[in-house]
């Protein structure tokens, strides 16, 4: 399934997502004509049991999705839609067969803040872990005060309306499940920025003449870029295993190191990248800071790689000398001996 998903998506955002498209969104636009052929292809539904009208594809699967997004800085909640069916999949709850959804945790009583395109969405999985539920809202007649995120992406404060609730169930879902799930949703499509950005940026520096030779051939430049694919390996490195591990909600060790290590790439990624492209890469007409600016906001988003790597250090302290191994290698033992 993997191949299959992976040229499915790739191909799909190619084609669809332009500058244009990308600047209409950023302007509020809303790209409905994309979000429709990516509901044709069942992609928001993908991580869906298939007797809850899902595909079944495991997190290893859809890591190609999500890395594909960033990769294509998609203005669309594909990823936190995924993640969105999952959460109600794996509570019990069939998703909505259409429409954008979106996932958020707090209580249904008090404003949600900081939920990913909630102005274009018709609803919302709620996960209240001080109540242990997970639900189902419906965004009709919801007060929406919109934001955006450094990159232009929807960021928006949710205030549900009176009998919002379409269904409901408890959960024994961690505290931190959705700020984890989110995490590893952004550890993959940094990795794919990452990505996107040192193809980019070889092919600038092989065509970009200076003192009468490509840039590229200036060993400077070329070390660069060498750190750029490093950074960029090291982000689908770590993403990777997390979504491999995640069965069937991400797990702590590997999502925490993803969002740390994919965070630290994001940062010297996006530096480098506008160092090779120099003051064009600074202007709003080139396309480099579709990619870059969605770096750093997501390097921040659900947690930076400073609080990920502060909350590692405090698991690996606390385990101690003899917790330290099983700590490490216990999710991968468990993947391995199911």
């Amino acid at each position: 399934m993997r191949p299959l998903l992976q040229e499915t998506v790739e191909r799909l955002l190619a084609d669809a997502v332009t500058p244009d498209l990308l600047r209409a969104a950023e302007t509020g636009v809303w790209p409905a004509d994309l979000w429709a052929e990516i509901e044709a292809l069942g992609l928001p539904l993908a991580a869906v049991s298939e007797d809850l009208g899902g595909t079944g594809a495991s997190w290893t699967d859809i890591f190609v999705v999500i890395r594909a997004c960033g990769a294509a800085a998609a203005p669309v909640p594909l990823p936190e839609a995924i993640l969105a069916n999952s959460l109600l999949a794996s509570a019990g709850l069939e998703p909505p067969e259409s429409g954008v959804i979106v996932f958020a945790a707090g209580s249904a009583d008090a404003p949600i803040a900081e939920v990913p395109w909630g102005r274009h969405a018709q609803w919302l999985a709620l996960h209240d872990a001080v109540a242990g539920r997970i639900a189902l809202h419906s965004l009709d007649g919801a007060h929406i005060t919109t934001d955006t995120n450094v990159a232009g992406e929807p960021r928006d404060t949710i205030t549900l309306a009176t009998g919002s609730l379409i269904k409901e169930t408890a959960t024994s879902a961690a505290t931190d499940t959705v700020l984890l799930a989110g995490a590893m949703l952004r550890s993959a499509q940094m990795a794919g920025a990452l990505g996107r950005l040192t193809e980019i940026n070889a092919d600038y520096a092989n065509e970009r003449i200076q003192f009468g030779r490509p840039i590229g051939k200036f060993q400077a430049v070329q070390q660069q870029l060498a750190v750029l694919a490093t950074q960029a390996a090291a982000a689908v490195a770590a993403a990777e295993a997390a979504f491999l591990l995640a069965s069937p909600s991400a797990e702590f060790v590997t999502t925490s190191s993803a969002k740390a290590v994919a965070g630290e790439a994001a940062g010297k990624g996006a530096a480098i990248a506008h160092a090779v492209f120099g003051a064009i890469g600074f202007t709003h007409d080139h396309s480099l800071h579709f990619l870059t600016r969605r770096l750093w906001a997501w390097r921040a988003e659900y947690g930076s790689d400073a609080f990920w790597a502060e909350r590692l250090g405090q698991a690996i302290a606390t385990a101690g000398d003899d917790g330290l191994w099983p700590l490490v290698t216990g999710a991968f033992a468990e993947t391995s001996n199911p």
